[in-house]
């Protein structure tokens, strides 16, 4: 099978069925680094759907990777919901300004349904993914962030401190918010979809923090229940990621009913494949700092050698290389570039 017979697209689609395909497909989380590379400013990047459209596009001319992804950041849901966001500095990531969004239970009132066209910057997000999908065409493998899992949006509205402790005190209060956030999820999603996306991610970082036992209490159950609600809503596979050493919750992680697992660099990959076994997606996981922003460019080729033969000898298919958290916007233009054409 010669990958010339194959786009981007088809061979990362074949990959997350467990086909066999002439290569492993390449798809680092190039987000704010795109925006570096195109010489726009983040603010530029996060409030403008064309500066962000065109920083992913010039980003795919450059360095041609099999995927790209549409995020701004962890906070637009979090805005859609009435959140105030923003940035202290025009190369700053926005994140949440001010007091808690959710403080008592009657501010749940002043949240409105869902409107994705109409609420924060889901109405850019979508005009920059559909942008994105008409220049790149068919080619090129979308993933679409879909911002965040229920439990960590809820954590973004109610801080993280006070939900943890509310999960002891009024763990009723924290459903009731993680409930809303799930209507969120599933609208935001949907779109996403109808937009262009190939596939839809989202992350739960702050559930790794809670422990096995009430991530599977607290977490896992809205995770299974967003992802089940989006596949049988659009027929797209959907992601998960977690940051840090999610060793410990991987199994559980892999019982979410996810297509693809997106690991941390902390996480052992041999590992990460025995355990969630080869029906299970991967899609990481190389140190987005200490390897493809410190290291040379020789050092990230090798990188990316040992990741994909450690997949191969555990006999998993199911892998897409890339970097296990967002790139660094100073990452050498040389280190991409030895990542995504280090071996066939």
């Amino acid at each position: 099978m010669s990958s010339e017979r194959l786009t981007s697209k088809q061979l990362v689609q074949r990959v997350l069925q467990g086909l066999e395909t002439p290569r492993v497909p390449a798809g680092p989380l190039a987000v704010h680094f795109c925006a570096a590379q195109a010489g726009y400013t983040l603010r530029q990047y996060t409030t403008d759907p064309q500066a962000l459209a065109d920083s992913v596009i010039r980003y795919h001319e450059r360095f041609r990777p099999d995927a790209v992804w549409l995020s701004a950041d962890t906070w637009v849901s979090a805005e859609a919901m009435g959140a105030r966001v923003g940035a202290t500095g025009d190369d700053q990531p926005f994140g949440g300004m001010g007091e808690p969004r959710i403080r008592t239970a009657a501010d749940f009132d002043r949240i409105p349904a869902p409107d994705v066209a109409a609420q924060g910057r889901y109405p850019l997000m979508l005009e920059a993914l559909t942008r994105i999908r008409d220049a790149l065409g068919e080619q090129v493998f979308i993933v679409a962030c879909l911002d965040q899992y229920p439990f960590s949006l809820a954590c973004a509205l109610m801080g993280l401190e006070r939900v943890m402790l509310m999960l002891k005190d009024d763990p009723g209060m924290v459903e009731a918010l993680v409930e809303r956030c799930l209507e969120y999820g599933l609208a935001y999603g949907r779109a996403l979809n109808e937009a262009g996306a190939d596939l839809l991610s989202g992350g739960d970082s702050p559930a790794g923090l809670l422990g096995p036992r009430l991530y599977r209490e607290f977490a896992l159950p809205y995770e299974r229940r967003l992802i089940a609600g989006l596949k049988s809503a659009t027929g797209k596979p959907v992601s998960l990621h977690i940051c840090g050493d999610a060793t410990p919750i991987l199994a559980d992680m892999a019982a979410s009913g996810a297509d693809v697992l997106e690991i941390d660099h902390r996480v052992d990959l041999a590992n990460a494949c025995r355990i969630v076994g080869p029906d299970m997606a991967l899609w990481g996981n190389l140190d987005p700092v200490g390897v493809l922003l410190q290291a040379s460019a020789e050092q990230v080729r090798q990188a990316g050698r040992r990741a994909v033969d450690t997949v191969r000898a555990c006999g998993h298919r199911r892998f897409v290389l890339s970097s296990g958290c967002t790139l660094a916007p100073g990452t050498p233009g040389d280190n991409l570039h030895a990542m995504l054409h280090r071996i066939a």
